[in-house]
C-alpha cells in the first residue's frame, strides 16, 4: 500500500486478501514458543503445504493462496507450546513439532478433520478440547490489551490496523483536544500497570499543563522482575499497539518525541518493535504531519543494559540521557522536569497498550470492568508450580483461586502432577512484591486491596509454590537479587541488602540465634523507610510478608536447626525408613564417616551427631529408603 492510503482503505485491501484463504494457520512466534522449535515447524509447515500442490502465501501483502501461513507473537498458553492455531476452525494444536505438520496438513488443511493427540487434554477429566476459545485457560480470562497477541500476524501493519488499529490514534490527533484525551483516559480508571498505579490520565495531564515547546514520551519496557514477560509479549506479538498508545500520549500532552526503552535481554522485542515503527513511519503514522494533523511525532528504540534499576523513572531518564542508571530525589517529578529537562511522561508497555483499548470502548464501557479503585484488567505472567503456566489477562478483583486453580489448572509437585490443595503461597509483583498464602485464595486482587495484605501488584509476575517450598530460601532468592542490582548509590539500600542477604544466609546455613532474627527485621524496617527509590524502599517486601505468614519456618531454621522443607542442605536430617529398608549395608559401606550402622535383617540407622550431610546415602540405597528433611 502507498504512503497517501487511508485506513479505510488499508482495512478494505486487507479483507479483500484474507477473504481469498480458506485456511489461516497461525504459528505461535512468541519467545517461548522460538526456543520450543516454532519456527522450525513454520517452515516445515510451507514445505509440506506445497509439496501437497496447495497454494501457500506467506506475506499476504506479496502473495495470494488458499493457505495463509502467519507468524504470530505469544499465545499465551505457554506451558503447551509450541502452539498451532488453525482458522476457521478455531483448533488449537499444543506441542507441535515439524514431525506433526504432515499430519496437520492432510487430515486438518486437507480432509478438514482433526489431529486428536495434538489437542489440549484436560489433566482433570481426560477430555480433549477442539477449540481454542473453550479451553479453561482461555475462557476465564477476559483478554481485552492481549486481545491481538497471538492471532494477528506481527508482521502485517494492513492486519493491524483491519481489527481497528491506529483509528483512535487518528481521531485523538484530528478530533479531540488535549484535554478531552486526558479526561477520557482518566475517567476509565486507567492506573499505571508497572507497579506505581498512578492514575494515567492524571500523570498525562499534569505533563500537558506544563509551559514548554519540548516535552517527551518514554515508553518503560525495562521489564525486569522474575518470572515476568507481560511487557515482552506485547512487544513482541503486537507492537503497533504500543506505538498507537504512545501517538495518543503524545497528542495529550504535546510531544513530538518519544523513546521505547527495552532491555536488551528482549532481543526479539527490539527487533519487532523497530520494524514496525519503519511500517508506521512508512505509512505516513510516524513523522511529519502525521494523519494530516500538523502535528510531528517519532519514535525512537533504545535499548538499556540490563540493570533492573532503571525500571525506576529517574534511573530510566538518566541511562537515556547516557550517564549511569542511577535514580535521583523527587520532587521534581518527571512531569515537571524529565528528559534532557523537559516535561516528560513515563508509562509501562502494559499501560500504553491499553490505551487504544480504552479509546475504543469509551472510559465508561471499560470501566465497567474491574474493581470501584481498580477498573479495567491486569496481564500476569502465571509460572512456577501451577498446571498451566503462561501469560493471562483478568479483570482487577479476580481471586487467585479463580486464576491458579481454574485458569492456571490447579498446583503440582515437583513431577508436574496435580496435587489440589498443596498450594502454599505465590510471590506477586516480584522482588518488590510478597507472598499471599491460603488465607488470601478468595480476596480479590487489586491495587488497594493487595496493598493492605502486604503486597502489591507490580509489574504482574505470580510465581505459585507448592507445600515444598522452603518460604526462608524464597526470600533470600528475591534478596539476593535485589541486592545485585542495587546501584549503589545511597548507603542504606547498598549497605542494608547487603546485611539483610547475609542474615537470611547465616539462618539457612544454622548459624542464626533469635538475636539473627530480631536485626533482620529491624534492619529490614530501616531499609524500607531510608532507601531514596522504590528498590531499596520494597527490597525487604519479600523479608517482611514470610515473616508474617511463615514465621513458624524461619524459627524452625533458628531453634530447631532443621529446615521443615528439607530445601536447605546445611540443615537437612536424613533418616531412613524402616519400611523400605532391606539391610543390604550399602549405606553403610559407603559412608565416609561411619554415621550409619545396623545388622542384617534389621533396618539401618542414622547417627544425627555424626552425618555431615553428604549425601552419599541417598545416592547409593537402590531401595529409596533414605529420606531427607
Amino acid at each position: 500500500m502507498t504512503r497517501q492510503a487511508t485506513l479505510e482503505q488499508r482495512t478494505k485491501h486487507f479483507q479483500e486478501a484474507i477473504a481469498e484463504c480458506k485456511t489461516r494457520i497461525i504459528v505461535c512466534a512468541g519467545t517461548g514458543c522460538i526456543a520450543g522449535g516454532s519456527l522450525k515447524t513454520f517452515d516445515r509447515f510451507q514445505e509440506v503445504i506445497e509439496s501437497r500442490g496447495l497454494s501457500v502465501s506467506v506475506f499476504l501483502e506479496e502473495e495470494k493462496g488458499d493457505n495463509a501461513l502467519v507468524v504470530s507473537g505469544c499465545q499465551g498458553f505457554c506451558q503447551m507450546g509450541p502452539l498451532v492455531t488453525i482458522e476457521p476452525h478455531g483448533i488449537l494444536y499444543s506441542k507441535v513439532s515439524p514431525d506433526d505438520v504432515e499430519e496437520i496438513v492432510d487430515i486438518t488443511i486437507v480432509g478438514g478433520g482433526v489431529v486428536d493427540r495434538l489437542l489440549y487434554t484436560s489433566p482433570h477429566d481426560g477430555k480433549t478440547v477442539h477449540e481454542r476459545e473453550k479451553i479453561p485457560f482461555y475462557t476465564k480470562q477476559s483478554r481485552l490489551t492481549l486481545e491481538l497477541c497471538g492471532k494477528i500476524d506481527v508482521r502485517d501493519l494492513d492486519e493491524y490496523i483491519a481489527h481497528g488499529g491506529y483509528f483512535q490514534a487518528r481521531r485523538a490527533l484530528n478530533e479531540m483536544t488535549d484535554k478531552e484525551i486526558c479526561d477520557e483516559v482518566l475517567a476509565s480508571g486507567l492506573r499505571g500497570r508497572g507497579g506505581g498505579g498512578f492514575p494515567t490520565g492524571r500523570k498525562w495531564d499534569l505533563t500537558r499543563i506544563e509551559n514548554s515547546e519540548i516535552k517527551y514520551i518514554i515508553c518503560n519496557g525495562d521489564e525486569g522482575d522474575p518470572g515476568a514477560f507481560m511487557d515482552r509479549c506485547i512487544m513482541e506479538g503486537n507492537p503497533h499497539v504500543v506505538i498507537e498508545g504512545m501517538i495518543i500520549a503524545a497528542k495529550a500532552v504535546g510531544a513530538s518525541e518519544g523513546y521505547i526503552y527495552v532491555r536488551m535481554e528482549y532481543p526479539l522485542a527490539v527487533d519487532r518493535l523497530k520494524k514496525a515503527i519503519d511500517m508506521a513511519r512508512d505509512a505516513g503514522f510516524l513523522g511529519k504531519d502525521i494523519f494530516g494533523s500538523g502535528k510531528d511525532f517519532d519514535i525512537s528504540v533504545k535499548e538499556g543494559a540490563g540493570a533492573f534499576v532503571c525500571g525506576e523513572e529517574t534511573a530510566l531518564i538518566a541511562s537515556l540521557e547516557g550517564k549511569r542508571g542511577m535514580p535521583t530525589l523527587r520532587p521534581p517529578y518527571p512531569s515537571e522536569r524529565g528528559l534532557h529537562g523537559k516535561p516528560t511522561v513515563i508509562n509501562n508497555v502494559e499501560t500504553l497498550a491499553t490505551v487504544p483499548i480504552v479509546m475504543r470502548m469509551g472510559a465508561e464501557e471499560y470501566a465497567k470492568f474491574g474493581t470501584e479503585s481498580s477498573k479495567g484488567t491486569k496481564t500476569f505472567a502465571l509460572t512456577g508450580h501451577v498446571a498451566n503456566t503462561g501469560l493471562i489477562e483478568v479483570p482487577f478483583g479476580a481471586t487467585l483461586r479463580e486464576i491458579i486453580g481454574e485458569i492456571g489448572g490447579g498446583v503440582i509437585d515437583e513431577d508436574g502432577n496435580i496435587v489440589g490443595c498443596d498450594f502454599k503461597a505465590v510471590q506477586i509483583g516480584g522482588p518488590s512484591g510478597g507472598c499471599l498464602t491460603q488465607k488470601h485464595l478468595d480476596m480479590p486482587m487489586d491495587y488497594d486491596t493487595l496493598k493492605a495484605a502486604g503486597a502489591m501488584v507490580g509489574s504482574g509476575g505470580l510465581v505459585v509454590m507448592n507445600q515444598s517450598t522452603c518460604m526462608v530460601k524464597i526470600a533470600r532468592f528475591f534478596m539476593q537479587f535485589t541486592q545485585n542490582e542495587s546501584c549503589g548509590k545511597c548507603v542504606v539500600c547498598r549497605e542494608g541488602t547487603k546485611q539483610m542477604l547475609a542474615l537470611l544466609d547465616d539462618i539457612i546455613e544454622g548459624r542464626a540465634t533469635m538475636e539473627t532474627l530480631e536485626l533482620l527485621e529491624e534492619l529490614a524496617t530501616v531499609v524500607q523507610i531510608g532507601s531514596l527509590c522504590a528498590l531499596g524502599k520494597t527490597a525487604p517486601n519479600p523479608i517482611i510478608s514470610t515473616l508474617e505468614h511463615f514465621r513458624e519456618e524461619y524459627i524452625a531454621h533458628i531453634v530447631d536447626k532443621r529446615c521443615p522443607t528439607g530445601n536447605c542442605d546445611a540443615l537437612a536430617g536424613y533418616k531412613i525408613d524402616e519400611e523400605k529398608c532391606k539391610s543390604c549395608s550399602l549405606c553403610a559401606k559407603n559412608c565416609p564417616v561411619e554415621a550409619i550402622s545396623g545388622a542384617k535383617g534389621v533396618p539401618y540407622v542414622i547417627d544425627s551427631n555424626k552425618c555431615i550431610k553428604c549425601g552419599v546415602c541417598i545416592t547409593e540405597c537402590k531401595f529409596d529408603a533414605v529420606l531427607k528433611g
